[in-house]
């Protein structure tokens, strides 16, 4: 049993002895888009003060100060996972929530960008993905935490869509226009893209909302003893299920073969679990669902690729960070209807130009350049 001392004296104890093994550096720590994770061991007073057996070890999530790019509907992950983990066993549930940072249960195992980073994937694992996506399905609606106001109603698909590309346009497009717009410009990608993405893609089927990871990528799945845990549900949202399936298809980086592969296996487990309703105009949907992935990433990956350069790049830094918008822009193309596309070159003196103003700019504010 858990250390009888009152509620929030206990909280208080268990933030404290956190803190200090975090600073004490005995773990690991695992740099993400989203959070600085340090995989800490409990050790047997602390891990006795939060219920959990002795020597266990757990992953003190920090949230990072980045750019904001995708949506988060809950902005607490531990609202999450207390419903997640009583579904889906497997999943790390979150043992304390400090407000600014959570510690989570830890799961052992091999990360699948580590055994697998960017090879095929067999259908034994596509299968396991699939049964995955059929549990996730059945985590009951009305256990989930309230979705913000204005959010489309239950088998909305098309309004769903729309408010994805409207979180793009305003929160990650416009919102960052001051500090990225010349850039944005410099590397072809005109103001008005994300609208008329949206024009051009209505009457979408309606298909029932359910639980979504939104996020099921290498990175984010453990692998031990042959199963599959999928962790960090940050991103998790309720919608449509073929943004679900889009999302994993594009971040898993799939091959033709396996993305229908893998399509046709959800299917199948869909409608075998009886959920075939979620199916339904799957031909035309899972497609634009597909191009609004490929449309939104252009953002953040431009935005990302300028704000990994270094203080000092030298050639092959700018040419590495070129690289990776010219892939992004060109997957963008076809979804964003893009007329023209930077070559490398054209893409590194944009950058160059960016850094050079971005560098100015904070010698100016005061702060180091």
């Amino acid at each position: 049993m858990p250390y009888p001392l009152p509620r929030r004296a206990r909280h208080a104890l268990v933030r404290r002895l956190t803190e200090s093994r975090r600073l004490r550096g005995s773990g690991k720590v695992l740099m993400g888009h989203h959070n600085t994770n340090y995989i800490l061991p409990l050790g047997i007073g602390l891990a006795f003060l939060l219920g959990t057996v002795p020597f266990a070890r757990g992953k003190l999530r920090v949230p990072l100060g980045a750019v904001e790019v995708v949506p988060r509907i809950w902005p607490r992950e531990a609202d999450v996972l207390r419903v997640v983990s009583r579904h889906l066993r497997e999943v790390p549930r979150c043992l304390a929530d400090f407000g600014d940072s959570s510690l989570h249960a830890y799961r052992r195992g091999r990360a699948l960008s580590d055994e697998n980073p960017d090879g095929d994937v067999d259908e034994d694992l596509m299968r396991l993905f699939a049964e995955f996506f059929v549990r996730t399905a059945r985590v009951p609606v009305a256990e989930l935490p309230p979705r913000p106001d204005g959010w489309p109603d239950d088998g909305d698909s098309e309004g769903f869509l729309h408010w994805l590309i409207d979180f793009t346009e305003t929160r990650v497009h416009q919102a960052n226009r001051e500090r990225f717009g010349s850039l944005f410009d410099d590397v072809m990608i005109p103001k008005g893209a994300m609208a008329a993405f949206e024009r051009s893609h209505t009457g979408l089927t309606s298909r029932p909302f359910r639980l979504l990871h939104t996020d099921v990528h290498r990175a984010n799945v453990v692998m031990r003893d042959g199963r599959l845990v999928v962790i960090d549900w940050e991103l998790a949202i309720y919608g449509d299920p073929l943004h679900e399936l889009a999302t994993h298809l594009v971040r898993m980086g799939y091959g033709k073969q396996e993305r229908d592969r893998m399509t046709g296996l959800w299917v199948e487990a869909m409608q075998r679990a009886g959920y075939g309703e979620l199916t339904a105009g799957l031909d035309d949907d899972l497609p634009v669902y597909v191009a609004f992935e490929y449309a939104q990433s252009v953002f953040p990956d431009v935005m990302r690729a300028a704000l990994g350069l270094p203080e000092q790049p030298d050639d092959e830094q700018f040419r590495e960070a070129g690289r990776r918008i010219c892939v992004a822009i060109g997957l963008a193309r076809e979804p964003l209807q893009l007329m023209d596309v930077p070559d490398l070159d054209c893409t590194v003196k944009a950058l160059r130009k960016w850094h050079d103003r971005n560098v100015a700019a904070r010698t100016l504010d005061g702060a180091p350049g």
